[in-house]
This record gives structure tokens, sequence and C-alpha cells, in this order.
């Protein structure tokens, strides 16, 4: 079981609006760079970067290299989160 301090770390790496997106566009893609969520949401190289190092950092999503790539995956606990955020929509 997880304490509030746990959680804590969860709730915030999906406290943003271009979190959220990322989380979904990973969701539905499985494993994707940087540079192709960039392209997907037309957001800035950079400041993806820095999201999506906040989500691996909350446990959210997961960083896999091959070769020169990193490519992103969501993590046990994305999968969880991207489920809660798809219920919470529908209330």
């Amino acid at each position: 079981m997880k304490n509030s301090k746990q959680i804590e770390k969860h709730i915030k790496g999906i406290a943003n609006h271009r979190r959220i997106d990322i989380l979904f566009l990973v969701a539905s893609s499985s494993r994707i760079t940087l540079d192709d969520i960039s392209k997907s949401l037309n957001c800035n190289f950079k400041t993806i970067s820095g999201h999506t190092l906040k989500l691996v950092n909350a446990g959210l999503l997961d960083k896999n290299y091959s070769g020169r790539m990193i490519l992103h995956s969501l993590s046990p606990y994305g999968k969880i989160f991207v489920k809660f955020i798809k219920d919470f929509k529908k209330l």
C-alpha cells in the first residue's frame, strides 16, 4: 500500500494539461520518441522533454533505450492513472 508521500508524487506528475496529453498519447502509441510526442502535440521539443522527465520521475512513464533512440511507454502506474483520468472525465 502506498503512503501519502508516494501518492503525492504521482498526483504532482499529472498536475499539468500537457503531461496529461502526453500520457494519453503514449497510451495510444505505446513506444514513442520525444520527437514524435513533440510533433504529435505540436509543442516545443524542450517543453516536452521537461514534461516527460517529470512523468518519468513521478513513475508514470518508462524510458527504454533502443540504440540512440529513447522510447517512452506507460509504466504500470501510468496505466492506472490513464484509466483513472478517463473514468474521471466521464463524470
